[in-house]
């Protein structure tokens, strides 16, 4: 996620104060589970500051980071978008979801039967662990977090899941090129552009029953 676990504290601490502020501006309660994505994000960055503080190697921390950047947001970023969307516009974050669902099976056997472990690269960390199908579950994780986002009928998440395709893929390659990781800078970003999304969702739908 970060270059050092100070890196990790720091943008741990501000995306969830993100996070904290999208919660707290929700007008709907279906937008509550993507509102409350950047606090997800934020402990993600917590858990791997323990990474680097423990020196890599396959403790609790490394498998609690796996655990939420694989099976858990293979489900929550679908269901998420899936929960916010209009039901006329459902149709395609359902079929993200089903994809998620069964990506996240997949994933959460190979963190199951372990083992995971972390490897600290200067400014980076690298994960290992074994998974059935690498290339078939990395498409499905693509088509079920990207994927949702572009097919969720909003144009703000559309823009999003834009941002997010085209920063996985710089982070992703500064990544394996084992220069730095800045998977925490677009995690910031990415919040930011959530709390845009929390912020212009229209002010008549109100938290509470519906109107019958």
């Amino acid at each position: 996620m970060c270059w050092s676990a100070t890196a990790d504290l720091v943008a741990g601490a501000g995306v969830t104060a993100v996070g904290v502020a999208c919660v707290t501006r929700v007008r709907d309660r279906r937008d509550l589970p993507l509102a409350a994505l950047p606090l997800l994000l934020g402990a993600h960055q917590l858990v791997e500051a323990a990474v680097w503080d423990a020196g890599g190697g396959g403790g609790a921390a490394a498998v609690a980071w796996a655990v939420i950047a694989l099976p858990l947001l293979a489900v929550w970023v679908p269901a998420a978008v899936w929960a916010a969307a209009p039901s006329s516009a459902r149709r395609g974050p359902a079929c993200a979801l089903a994809v998620g669902l069964a990506t996240a099976a997949g994933l959460a056997y190979g963190i199951a039967t372990g083992p995971v472990t972390a490897e600290l690269r200067v400014h980076t960390v690298g994960y290992r662990l074994d998974v059935p199908h690498p290339p078939v579950l990395v498409a499905g994780y693509l088509l079920a977090t990207v994927g949702s986002l572009l097919l969720s009928g909003d144009r703000r998440l559309l823009v999003l899941g834009a941002v997010v395709a085209v920063g996985a893929a710089v982070c992703f390659t500064l990544w394996r090129l084992e220069f730095v990781s800045t998977w925490c800078a677009f995690a910031a970003l990415w919040s930011v552009l959530l709390f845009d999304w929390v912020r212009r969702r229209p002010a008549a739908r109100r938290l509470g029953p519906h109107p019958q």
